[in-house]
């Protein structure tokens, strides 16, 4: 009777074994799809959301600093994630669908946040002209919504990566670029708007509501 348990046991862990390593190949696959359609948005937004010649453009290079710190985070999360060390939710697939559904998540909040800026949406730091002040929709309650659901994705991917160290690689250096970035447009739009954008700082988040 122990020889038939054990036997049974055996056989039930071999069965199982290749649909779990179809499920992580699946997983897999759909965290690459959705990482490209996101990283294909974000070229589309670069090459046709610049600001333009007559705009007052205040960037200071945040930008680039931005596309370089993402670059370096992803490819050192990408060489964590191939080592042995710092792996977490081994076996099973809710950490990696937990990332796939922030990741979509972050985009959804991105895309709803930048065209709720309309024409007044630029990819680097500009003042255009006619520029107003948008206070409606979810700049109701967030400064810099467009950050937030970038920011969502990015933790997202660390979480898709399922490795602590990836996470921390992709998390903070790609926060901290934000961040400066952020001090630098509330620094134009404070110059700009004045009393008004100080009101509206006032009253909303930066980042997360009812927190940052």
């Amino acid at each position: 009777m122990t020889v038939r348990g054990r036997t049974a046991f055996c056989l039930d862990v071999n069965r199982d074994a290749p649909v779990l390593e179809t499920s992580a190949m699946n997983i897999g696959t759909i965290i690459f799809w959705v990482s490209m359609v996101w990283l294909a948005s974000e070229i589309l937004l670069a090459f046709l959301w610049r600001s333009k010649s007559t705009d007052i453009r205040r960037d200071k290079s945040s930008q680039k600093i931005i596309w370089i710190v993402v670059a370096i985070s992803f490819s050192v999360s990408i060489f964590f994630k191939s080592q042995r060390f710092g792996h977490f939710g081994a076996g099973s697939m809710v950490i990696p669908n937990v990332g796939i559904t922030l990741i979509v998540c972050g985009m959804i909040v991105r895309w709803i946040a930048t065209f709720s800026l309309r024409r007044q949406f630029t990819v680097d730091v500009a003042i255009i002209k006619g520029h107003r002040l948008v206070t409606k929709g979810i700049y109701r309650y967030l400064r810099h919504p467009i950050y937030s659901g970038i920011l969502l994705a990015f933790v997202g991917l660390g979480l898709s990566f399922a490795n602590f160290a990836s996470l921390v690689v992709i998390a903070v250096p790609i926060t901290a670029a934000f961040l400066h970035r952020i001090k630098i447009e509330e620094r134009a739009l404070l110059d700009h708007f004045g009393a008004e954008y100080q009101a509206y700082c006032a009253s909303t988040k930066r980042l997360i509501p009812f927190v940052y």
